[in-house]
Formats: C-alpha cells, structure tokens, sequence
C-alpha cells in the first residue's frame, strides 16, 4: 500500500510541478509587462475604463511599442536618428561603458546576422576528463587575438538548472566538439540538468 501511494504521489508531483512553475512564470512575466501600463494616463488605463482588471493589457502594449519602434528605425530616418542617439550616449562618461557594452551584446544576440549560440559544443569543463554542453559565441577579437591566433574559439558554459548564469572561456577549436542537437535542445539538456535528453521526446512517442 505505501508503496502505491508514494508511486502515486511521485505521478501526481510530475503533474503538477511542471504545470505549476509554467504557471508561475508566466504570471510573472504577464504581471511584469503588466506595469508598462504606469506609461499611460490614469484615465487611459483598461482597469478604469473596463471597470475590472484584466490582465494581459500590458502585454500587448508593450508589444506595440515594440514593432512602433521596430517600424520606426527600420527606414533610413530612423537609422539616422539611431546614429545620433547612440553618439549622444556615447559622449556621457559610465553611461557609454554600460550602454555600448549591452549594445554589443543585443546586437549580437538579437540581430538576423549574428552568430552568437548557433552551435551547441561538448568542452571539457572545469577539468580535463569532466564534460559539459556549452555554446559557441563567435572568435576572439581584437588583442586577443593576436596574442591566441585563429585557432580558437569563444566559448559560453551554461551553469544548471539557470543557464542565464555562466563562465565566458575561449578554447582550442581542437578541444570542442560540435553537436548534432539544436541550440534549444541543448539548452533543455542544461536546464533539466541532463534529464531530458535531445531526442528523448521523440523517441516517446
């Protein structure tokens, strides 16, 4: 008997807990979201006009103001007024070294160009003989460069089960192997801390 109510309780937690973080999550973000409403006029607000709250407005306001912005730097006169923008920040001591250096990295990460965690790699991290999935974020530049050659590689190690946490290292292209897997299914490898398994999903079914 109690051994079928813990196999019980163990299915009822696998339920559960996914669901429930999801929820979670989302609801923070919404929530989150949510306060871009704090831009509008009190009068504006759909609270007020609707008379209950509903939430989700905020969501798609700032996803308004997302595409207005888009739309808006995408033609030439926004590029120029892009330009001006970031030389104005530019001249503004500590704001420049934080502004340029996030700039980079949206850019990076966010531009239809960039090559940042488009392949999934197996490093050998923090020691010989200890494996790990990581991702490739481009070459070295600049004096490092010179000073390492071509022959390396810029490498991001995920920390688990919050791979937005980690160690930024620049390895031999000998010592990575790139794997067959999607840069999604190596982030699920890392944040289920090797639970869920590239493939696995499919081989269920």
């Amino acid at each position: 008997m109690m051994a079928a109510l813990r196999r019980w309780l163990l299915a009822g937690l696998l339920v559960l807990v996914p669901l429930m973080i999801t929820v979670w999550v989302l609801n923070w973000i919404i929530g989150t979201l949510d306060q871009t409403l704090q831009i509008l006029p009190e009068q504006w607000h759909p609270d007020r006009l609707l008379g209950i709250h509903i939430p989700g407005f905020g969501v798609v306001l700032a996803l308004a103001i997302v595409l207005v912005i888009g739309a808006a730097v995408s033609n030439f006169l926004g590029r120029r007024l892009m330009a001006w923008w970031d030389a104005l920040l530019g001249r503004i001591p500590i704001v420049r070294s934080i502004y340029s250096s996030v700039k980079q990295v949206s850019d990076t990460l966010f531009s239809e160009n960039g090559n940042a965690f488009r392949k999934a790699l197996l490093v050998q991290w923090p020691r010989p003989g200890v494996w790990t999935v990581a991702f490739q974020t481009g070459t070295p530049g600049g004096d490092v460069a010179h000073h390492l050659g071509e022959d390396y590689l810029s490498v991001y190690v995920p920390t688990t089960p919050n791979p937005t946490g980690g160690y930024f290292v620049m390895l031999k292209r000998s010592d990575c192997i790139e794997l067959a897997m999607t840069v999604d299914e190596a982030l699920t490898y890392v944040i289920s801390m090797g639970v869920v398994a590239p493939g696995s999903a499919s081989k269920s079914k």
